[in-house]
């Protein structure tokens, strides 16, 4: 069964590959099929549409969750501890989100006490960010376009068909082009880890468990990938495009340094490391994949919002960003 399902995983990624190829040679500008979406205003734009390709699913074709199902942690069962999941606190109540339900769904449209939160992954650039759905005074609900940029998930709004960026969470297309979404702290952690901070939290299960085998990885082997998939920019030079780092706004810190010192302080932040959290991206069994372990980023001893991510999305996301490496910071201005 691992075999047959790893040869499906590198098939898939084959015809990724295939795809992003075929959207360079005819204009990335032809792969919008914007008769689907009647409701967007495509001529308010902040971006090049050309940087915009199609990830291979239409509108809704990796379909978020909006009416998402809990169990107590005290009775959630059948899952390695080991294995990675989204933890978010707000006020009283914790969450988790296993990574393995996100990595088929990408979007849960959810509450935490009394707040309305988006929390999303995209398994292409490892990003795993929580948003606050109020804009001003309107609460949106997100859904998933089916369409990539710089090689991360583009979302919609169903109240404006607006599309936003999940890194950084800002609209980039429609009515609402421009704004904003504040971005909440959270934790790419252990279920381990998450038991140990909140023994009282809940976790996410599917709603269907039958509909898909949600122990596997259908990106398997990504991370050690020598470079991403529908991706077509530049790293700086000596920069594995798929080493994680740990980003804060323009700043990184890249995991092998922060695995190394396991613990640095930034002018603004600290970061910890320490090990006891499988990849998701790795084998074709989430809960076989290897340790790369639980990152904390803190400031005056409270969570910060921050991104664990790859290098190669770090830089297409934050040009002027620098990277501290173990040989030294690193700037885009070094890419070849």
């Amino acid at each position: 069964m691992t075999s047959l399902f790893t040869s499906i995983s590198k098939f898939k990624l084959l015809l990724l590959g295939m795809m992003l190829v075929a959207c360079t040679a005819n204009g990335a500008e032809n792969s919008i099929n914007m008769n689907e979406w009647p409701a967007t205003d495509f001529s308010n734009s902040n971006i090049d549409l050309n940087e915009i390709i199609s990830g291979g699913p239409g509108k809704d074709g990796i379909p978020a969750i909006d009416n998402p199902i809990f169990v107590a942690l005290s009775s959630y069962e059948g899952i390695d501890p080991h294995e990675p999941v989204i933890g978010v606190t707000i006020g009283n109540q914790s969450k988790a989100y296993p990574l393995r339900v996100m990595i088929w769904h990408e979007i849960v449209n959810d509450e935490i006490d009394g707040v309305p939160v988006a929390v999303t992954y995209c398994p292409l650039c490892n990003t795993s960010v929580v948003f606050d759905r109020r804009l001003d005074d309107e609460v949106l609900d997100f859904g998933t376009t089916g369409y990539l940029r710089h090689s991360d998930l583009i979302m919609y709004d169903r109240q404006t068909e607006s599309w936003w960026q999940q890194y950084g969470g800002t609209a980039l297309i429609g009515d609402l082009s421009g704004e904003n979404l504040h971005i909440l702290p959270s934790r790419l952690e252990s279920l381990e880890k998450f038991r140990e901070r909140a023994p009282e939290g809940q976790v996410l299960i599917p709603n269907n468990p039958r509909a898909r085998d949600y122990r596997a990885n259908p990106y398997a082997g990504y991370d050690k990938s020598p470079f991403p998939f529908m991706f077509k920019g530049k790293v700086p030079r000596g920069v594995p495009p798929m080493m994680r780092v740990i980003a804060v706004d323009n700043v990184a810190v890249s995991l092998p340094l922060l695995m190394k010192e396991r613990t640095i302080q930034q002018s603004s932040f600290d970061i910890t490391w320490e090990p006891g959290q499988r990849t998701a991206l790795g084998n074709a069994r989430i809960d076989r994949g290897e340790d790369v372990g639980n990152v904390i980023v803190t400031r005056n001893n409270e969570d910060i919002a921050h991104v664990v991510t790859f290098a190669f999305a770090f830089f297409a996301f934050n040009p002027d960003g620098t990277l501290y490496t173990e040989d030294g910071p690193v700037t885009q201005k070094s890419a070849p």
